[in-house]
């Protein structure tokens, strides 16, 4: 078995008396791309900054390519790093600014030089190497007829393709890129994230993507570290954080709808028998109305949006709920109670105090219709007997 590309092991970084990593592991594959996801604060970007040399760790090890690089300086990292603010030179032109770690490299100092540089030994044939690299960058991301443009003259997304440009001409072994689309608007980041998906297939090369944005790092990575509070809460494939959850902070944020949560009591054990203990958690779009439904809500709001619409209800026990039906569907008049259904094979049970899932299990395979809710509420009032 290979050794992983890139390995951070036991970092902590603090600041102060604030501990923003707390002793994490991450372990990176060649070729992979792993999302790094999580709120504000929560360590994902000191992280990537870390793996590219530009921050040190207080504590730990990082590794890169087997070798213990904790010592060695941000441009003697084989890795490229595309930011969040794009980073591009004002005052060179695109072909420039993609051409710039190369020139940074492979020319001396005096030729550089945009003139005279050009009279220094080897100097013609190191600049048509760097063109040539350069105009196969610029191709790459369809910015070839831009490359006599200034950045002011560029959208955001063009903007963007250059900052890629100028990481891909270096052919790093690896990619660092820190939440690269959130100055974006949302169609151009759709765009954008197929583009550097894109990218990441035709390099082979391993992509490590910083994101708050849990749809960006489902639809991109093979491998999604969830970060709260310096720390590494799941690491996994999406489906893997999808399906299960190892915890309720992971699972609220998981998803493209946010999961409902159910505190233990009536209203949870009607969709599941565990219910009369555990919290259950069940997402939108695997709650939906149903004549045989076991849970009932007052209907606050419906949304239609082409495919599916969304409904917004609220339970006196569990409160707010949120359920997803079928475009097809007729909602009730708004205060009308509905009843709803989920399949046992998409609950999750969790624990009330320490929000960590339990493999209690859940029915399989099988709605829990109206004769579980029954059972259940049997079982309740014979275990408040016994109080």
């Amino acid at each position: 078995m290979s050794s992983p590309l890139l390995e951070l092991r036991a970092v902590t970084r603090h600041f102060g008396q604030a501990a923003v990593l707390d002793s994490i592991d991450i372990s990176v594959s060649e070729g992979s791309f792993t999302a790094l996801l999580g709120p504000s604060g929560c360590g994902k970007s000191t992280a990537l900054r870390i793996m590219a040399g530009l921050d040190q760790p207080n504590e730990g090890q990082v590794f890169l390519g087997g070798q213990n690089v904790g010592e060695t300086r941000p441009h003697e990292r084989n890795v490229a790093m595309v930011f969040q603010s794009y980073a591009l030179y004002p005052h060179l032109t695109v072909a420039q600014n993609i051409a710039l770690p190369l020139t940074m490299r492979m020319l001396t100092p005096f030729a550089r030089f945009p003139v005279i540089g050009k009279a220094a030994p080897n100097s013609a044939s190191v600049r048509k190497d760097i063109a040539k690299k350069v105009a196969h960058a610029a191709d790459a991301l369809d910015v070839t007829a831009l490359l006599d443009r200034k950045p002011s003259q560029l959208s955001g997304g063009q903007k963007q393709r250059v900052a890629l440009g100028r990481a891909l001409v270096r052919d790093p072994a690896l990619f660092l890129l820190d939440e690269p689309l959130s100055n974006l608007d949302a169609r151009l980041r759709v765009r954008m994230r197929e583009e550097i998906t894109r990218l990441h297939r035709t390099t082979g090369r391993a992509f490590v993507y910083v994101t708050h944005d849990q749809s960006e790092a489902m639809a991109m990575a093979d491998q999604i570290l969830v970060m709260d509070q310096g720390r590494v809460a799941q690491a996994g494939s999406p489906r893997a954080l999808y399906q299960r959850p190892v915890s309720r902070q992971v699972a609220a944020f998981i998803g493209n709808h946010e999961m409902n949560f159910l505190p233990p009591g009536v209203a949870a054990a009607n969709l599941h028998p565990a219910g009369v203990t555990m919290e259950i958690g069940v997402r939108p779009e695997h709650l939906y109305p149903s004549a045989e439904g076991a849970l009932s809500a007052r209907l606050v709001n419906a949304e239609y949006h082409g495919s599916e619409i969304i409904l917004t209800l609220k339970d006196e026990d569990v409160g707010d709920l949120r359920a997803i039906a079928p475009s097809s569907y007729a909602p009730p008049t708004i205060g009308e109670r509905v009843s709803l259904a989920a399949d046992g094979a998409n609950l999750h049970l969790f624990h009330p105090d320490t929000g960590l899932r339990e493999d209690a299990g859940a029915v399989d395979g099988q709605d829990i219709n109206r004769d579980t809710k029954n059972s259940v509420h049997q079982t309740i009032l014979a275990q408040a007997a016994s109080c």
